[in-house]
């Protein structure tokens, strides 16, 4: 668990921009159980793929003209129990922090892991996700 002046900032990031911080198991199973509409769920974390990747291209993708209709977020390593419920929805992918998942009707439709975080500038992990938006929302 890492101390919340830690990551309070981290998560203010996308919390403070309209994202909807999920931090019980009750809650991830609420939103991601509805059988209508689009759901995003950021898998936050404090590594540095999430600041300067992961993070930011949510940001991004969310001021696109096709949007999800909820934008959510878990922090791995902080709500770890949320964390641990939305992983069970994403499934057959492994654990990844950070990772981004799209749900439709109640089904994952897109996702993206770690391994494509890292590496990748945050302006093309939002296309990618602008891309799912367009197919999806």
């Amino acid at each position: 668990m890492y101390p919340a002046e830690l990551t309070a900032p981290m998560a203010l990031e996308l919390t403070g921009k309209g994202f909807e911080g999920l931090t019980s198991p009750d809650q991830v199973t609420n939103v991601l159980e509805q059988k209508e509409g689009t759901v995003l769920v950021v898998v936050n974390s404090v590594c540095g793929c999430a600041a300067a990747n992961a993070r930011p291209a949510a940001l991004i993708a969310s001021q696109h003209d096709k949007t999800p209709d909820r934008l959510t977020t878990v922090f791995a390593g902080v709500d770890r129990e949320a964390t641990e419920k939305a992983r069970e929805f994403m499934l057959p992918y492994p654990p990844s922090s950070p990772s981004i998942a799209l749900f439709k009707d109640g089904a994952l439709v897109h996702f993206i892991e770690r391994h494509h975080i890292e590496g990748r500038s945050a302006d093309i992990i939002a296309e990618n996700l602008k891309l799912a938006f367009d197919k999806y929302c």
